[in-house]
């Protein structure tokens, strides 16, 4: 007989379905309350919401105000990549404003 076969759908121990949970919630019990208006504040010290978000010509300006990238030797590289980002986090910002129909006027147009 041999011993090639002998616990070959064994799970290591502690995994599984059986395996005991770790919890955190004991230490959730021992926590306070919180109460959530004087978590939060007064909500009517709040500001009014806004209607609308408007699209700015140039997503990079304040980025550019601070300087070049501190990156020695990579500074063109770095500030292409960088001007990426922002652009497209620029894109993904006006298409949450349209979803949430918070777009400006003519910004939420769908091209045909």
């Amino acid at each position: 007989m041999s011993r090639r076969g002998r616990g070959r759908n064994r799970k290591p121990q502690g995994q599984g379905q059986d395996a005991p949970k770790k919890s955190s919630n004991r230490q959730r019990k021992n926590e306070p309350k919180v109460d959530p208006v004087e978590f939060w504040g007064d909500s009517d010290a709040l500001p009014e919401p806004i209607e609308s978000i408007d699209e700015v010509p140039d997503v990079k300006a304040v980025v550019r105000s601070l300087g070049r990238v501190p990156i020695p030797g990579q500074e063109t590289a770095a500030e292409h990549w960088f001007s990426l980002v922002y652009e497209r986090a620029a894109v993904l910002a006006g298409a949450l404003a349209a979803a949430g129909g918070l777009a400006a006027d003519g910004s939420d147009e769908a091209s045909p």
